[in-house]
């Protein structure tokens, strides 16, 4: 499928088993699997709002391996925007995020304006290793949003979506479609509240 120019592409990090592709697959369908899929890269696209125009929202969902780094550099190279992802029960998990983050600062050049969002999933789980502070301060340390997650409960899943869009200032994003109402529609709302059956 070609991309399309007002594609707005979001790339999503993270080792092995961290939940990834479940974060994705609970935003865009809504679902949540308890196995465990490796995953090479895949894409799911989503319409969202940008500049009160309709626009897709495409999210790769890349692979927990080290094995691909010419994918991961091209992944960088066409991202708008990145979810770094850990697991609040895997400290290593976090540690394996630095030399991401590091790439994408190579790749990118200046990082600054770019979303980027560190995201603790998992955070239903009580085997937690990482704080909520230490998070934070990672986050704080890259110039980088924070947020946790759990993908299994839905948990600041759409949040997490919403508040990347947010991040971007080049132009105003939105998970929502601006629609134009009807007149019916607009009639319907005015008269919303002011009739009591008797």
């Amino acid at each position: 499928m070609p991309e399309q120019s007002n594609d707005y592409r979001v790339v999503v990090f993270g080792a092995g088993g961290v939940g990834k592709s479940s974060l994705v697959l609970r935003f865009v369908r809504g679902t949540f699997r308890e196995t465990y899929i490796p995953t090479i890269e895949d894409t799911y696209r989503q319409v969202i709002s940008c500049n009160k125009n309709v626009c897709t929202l495409q999210i790769t969902d890349t692979t927990g391996s080290h094995q691909f780094p010419a994918m991961q550099r091209l992944s960088i190279s066409k991202g708008h925007a990145f979810i770094l992802v850990y697991s609040i029960t895997s400290r290593q998990s976090l540690e394996e995020l630095k030399p991401i983050y590091d790439v994408i600062s190579e790749v990118k050049g200046d990082i600054d304006g770019i979303p980027i969002m560190l995201v603790g999933n998992k955070c239903d789980d009580g085997n937690r290793e990482v704080t909520i502070q230490e998070g934070m301060e990672q986050a704080k340390s890259w110039g980088c949003a924070f947020l946790e997650t759990s993908a299994k409960t839905n948990y600041n899943v759409k949040e997490l979506f919403q508040d990347l869009l947010q991040l971007e200032k080049r132009r105003t994003m939105s998970l929502h479609l601006e629609t134009k109402k009807s007149k019916s529609q607009k009639r319907r709302e005015k008269l919303k509240g002011k009739c009591t059956v008797m």
